[in-house]
């Protein structure tokens, strides 16, 4: 981190705490964009070198093709406003029992193959990758982060007497899953802007609920289950969430569809075809 960086991040220490005070309420962010950038990449090197927890996805190459030009179509939505700030990537990790995603900070999305055999249209993924997008854009992790180690620990770090910091939390944020745990309200503003972005797109726009919708019909969400209990651990309350994003629909004159209905804008048919059918 450059001393000016410092200097600036300093600045935004004493502004917060002049009109909020020096609280773990989450709402105040002393990481920039490029710490962002630099903790995900930093976190990123590290799934890489974990095959075993994370292995690659070495299945047909063309459903991975297939997940990044989805990728790129929430992407291409003038609301996703860090694109040039942030190095976006999409990548599949090859674990085809567990049903999960999540967004590192800075832009690094990570999808696994479970989730992608589970989901049933392209709506749904889409859903699902603009809900990480907005993680993403709206820095919840490094939000938490600043909760979670006080004003007062990062304000060193910022001033120069804790260098190895930044390491540590990278660390912190590999091991520690509570990094990537979001508040009830982090993940109700990330359902706020999947639908955003979704409705940018070719996309039904309530396609972040399908997943949630499809798992109470599967019986899973009171159930659990391996794979289940990870989504459900960094995801909360998924039935409220499947009636928050039905009533947020209706407010903007959106017709309430569930995940098994049929319409050109799921894109059912191109996602057995080109995922499904080639996992």
């Amino acid at each position: 981190m450059t001393r000016a960086i410092r200097w600036r991040l300093l600045a935004t220490v004493f502004a917060a705490a002049l009109f909020v005070g020096c609280d773990d309420s989450g709402d105040i962010n002393l990481f920039s964009e490029a710490d962002d950038a630099k903790l995900g990449e930093d976190v990123a090197a590290e799934i890489e070198a974990d095959p075993a927890n994370y292995p690659p996805y070495d299945g047909d190459p063309a459903v991975a093709t297939y997940v990044e030009g989805v990728f790129q179509n929430v992407l291409a939505s003038p609301e996703v406003e860090r694109k040039e700030a942030f190095d976006y990537e999409i990548t599949l990790i090859g674990d085809a029992e567990t049903l999960n995603a999540f967004a590192l900070p800075g832009g690094k999305i990570y999808v696994y193959e479970g989730l992608l055999k589970y989901l049933d249209s392209e709506a749904a993924l889409a859903g699902v990758i603009a809900h990480e997008v907005a993680h993403c854009e709206k820095r919840h992790a490094t939000q938490r982060m600043t909760a979670y180690y006080g004003v007062s620990a990062l304000l060193s770090l910022l001033l120069g007497n804790s260098p190895s910091m930044l390491t540590e939390i990278a660390a912190n944020l590999f091991v520690n899953v509570a990094f990537l745990a979001n508040s009830r309200a982090d993940e109700d503003q990330a359902d706020e802007y999947s639908y955003i972005y979704m409705n940018d797109t070719k996309y039904y726009p309530g396609g972040v609920k399908f997943f949630f919708e499809k798992m109470r019909d599967d019986g899973l969400v009171d159930e659990g289950g391996q794979g289940i209990a990870t989504f459900l651990s960094t995801h909360p309350d998924p039935i409220d969430r499947i009636a928050t994003t039905n009533e947020r629909l209706r407010e903007n004159g959106v017709t309430v569809v569930e995940h098994d209905a049929t319409g050109n804008n799921l894109y059912k048919s191109d996602y057995k075809t080109n995922v499904l059918d080639k996992l």
